[in-house]
């Protein structure tokens, strides 16, 4: 192994804590959300669930309702929650000031400042799901207004309402659209409040949908975001503004349309917007977890990257997708109870996702798990150091790297940074600042395991997502235990480290990961 150079006491601390400091001032793009709703017939704890937000590195989450053990799980972990209130309570709240300050109340004074509650949101598509209660959401939100401004909190937390798409009418070319004229009486007076309160229109943008009732005349491809030939490609022809894909088409459809009522200034937020992976085995063909992965994971490059759209390139848009997990005992159509990105029973991926340019956020897209390896490019003077820090300062198990073990070959520095980075990573709860190393490694989805060489990432990750000790056998245990570095270079490790030459020479990498993963989850 290339020769040691160890860090002074502290400073390697001092620096990854100063580089998350730097990340956590930078903003990358939009905020990416995520739905959850609880329609479902195994549903995880609320423990589970914000596990499973924080190593996902979502920053965003939109609650369907006020889920007190959710909301109170989710304090102090910075994640900006929206508060949901369903239909079935709108009435009650839009008909009474009092009621909508006993909400308040309830359902967000307990829980600030712990839980980052930005904002509520009353009602789902009102207009079109509950049109007899349309009358009482302006109430609605005006009461609320009050209750949060009687408490000052009136700047911090946002009130609006989503929206369904099928308001818009004349939808395409976009420069056409108008909202539903009918509505205009309701519709005015609630922008105005919104645009009074500093708000924004939350709209369901429903791709899916919208594709499948065109009946093959919008193509797949165009509701992928996938690239398309210059022929295939939709021009506006009022504004000759070209069209590549059905989201950007909606959004502007909305925008214009929210011209034509003089809110042109008014911000948009996407409630929801997502492609299911399954639905009916003959109405929904294109219901595939290919087509929902390629869906997401476009979405999500469009979102971060700041895309917009073409009458707003570059205008950041807040999206939350739909959803974190199916809701199967959601009514309506087949398709509507398959968009979880997660398995509810498991807490793994429902599908590969394809991310690019995303930072970490869904880094544990594959039920592959979470691996902190050294980063493409990054020069070897910089991985020695980091390495030598991690099997020294920073504890990590390096035995596997030892000469004559397991992963020792190839013995480059690369590779053996790969292998403490990830051990370091796993034995910290895969925490997003245990995987920095001054800028020398990368959160990835892809298995580094080779050979018989298993890294820690590939006995670490269970359907729990746990973080515990692995034990496999005797005097084999994962757990991070300390090590230290001499001048010279050498490691010397102590005797909790993993015992990779006390591991059966039959048993293949699989074999040990598959009985690391049943002991941990016996654990």
């Amino acid at each position: 192994m290339a020769s040691s150079l160890k860090l002074p006491p502290g400073h390697g601390v001092l620096a990854l804590g100063f580089i998350m400091l730097i990340r956590s001032l930078l903003v990358s793009g939009a905020t990416v959300g995520f739905n959850y709703g609880t329609q479902m017939s195994v549903v995880p704890s609320a423990s589970q669930v914000v596990r499973l937000v924080k190593v996902q590195h979502m920053n965003s989450i939109r609650l369907y309702d006020a889920n007190s053990s959710i909301l109170k799980a989710l304090g102090g972990t910075e994640v900006e929650v929206s508060v949901g209130i369903p239909n079935t309570q709108l009435l009650s709240i839009g008909q009474s000031k009092a009621s909508a300050a006993k909400w308040v109340q309830s359902n967000v004074l307990p829980f600030l400042p712990n839980t980052n509650i930005t904002s509520i949101v009353i009602g789902e598509e009102v207009f079109t799901a509950l049109p007899n209660a349309a009358l009482v959401l302006l109430p609605a939100l005006n009461y609320l207004y009050s209750a949060l401004l009687a408490n000052n909190l009136h700047n911090q937390v946002r009130l609006s309402t989503s929206l369904s798409t099928s308001i818009i009418l004349d939808s395409f070319p976009p420069s056409q659209a108008f909202f539903n004229k009918s509505l205009n009486n309701l519709m005015l007076p609630m922008l105005s409040f919104l645009s009074q309160t500093g708000s924004y229109v939350m709209l369901n943008v429903d791709t899916y949908s919208i594709y499948k009732a065109s009946k093959g005349v919008i193509s797949l491809e165009y509701a992928l975001f996938k690239p398309l030939s210059p022929g295939v490609e939709a021009v506006d022809s009022n504004t000759l503004l070209t069209y590549t894909n059905l989201f950007d088409a909606v959004l502007d459809s909305a925008f214009y349309a929210l011209a034509r009522l003089n809110f042109s200034k008014l911000p948009v937020v996407v409630s929801a917007t997502g492609w299911p992976y399954q639905g009916d085995s003959t109405l929904d063909a294109d219901a595939t977890m290919e087509n929902a992965a390629t869906y997401n994971s476009n979405l999500i490059a469009r979102v971060v990257n700041n895309t917009g759209t073409p009458k707003h390139p570059r205008l950041p848009i807040n999206t939350f997708i739909l959803e974190l997990f199916s809701e199967d005992l959601k009514a309506g159509p087949a398709f509507t109870r398959h968009y979880g990105l997660f398995n509810a029973s498991t807490l793994l991926p429902t599908y590969l996702l394809r991310l690019t340019g995303s930072g970490q956020l869904l880094s544990n897209d594959t039920t592959n798990g979470l691996f902190c390896v050294a980063k493409p490019g990054a020069d070897d003077d910089t991985l020695q150091i980091a390495l030598d820090w991690a099997c020294g300062i920073g504890q990590a198990n390096c035995s596997a790297i030892q000469p004559g073990m397991l992963c020792y070959e190839p013995d480059t520095v690369s590779n053996h940074a790969s292998y403490a980075f990830d051990a370091y990573y796993q034995a910290n709860g895969a925490s997003p600042d245990s995987c920095t190393f001054d800028g020398a490694a990368v959160v990835t989805t892809t298995n580094p395991s080779y050979g018989a060489c298993l890294f820690p990432g590939s006995m670490w990750n269970s359907t729990s997502l746990g973080a515990g000790n692995v034990t496999l056998s005797r005097n084999t245990s994962f757990s991070g235990a300390s090590n230290s570095t001499t001048v010279d270079g050498s490691s010397n490790h102590n005797s909790n480290g993993a015992c990779f030459e006390c591991m059966p020479q039959h048993w293949s990498g699989r074999a040990l990961l598959i009985f690391g993963l049943i002991v941990s989850w016996l654990a």
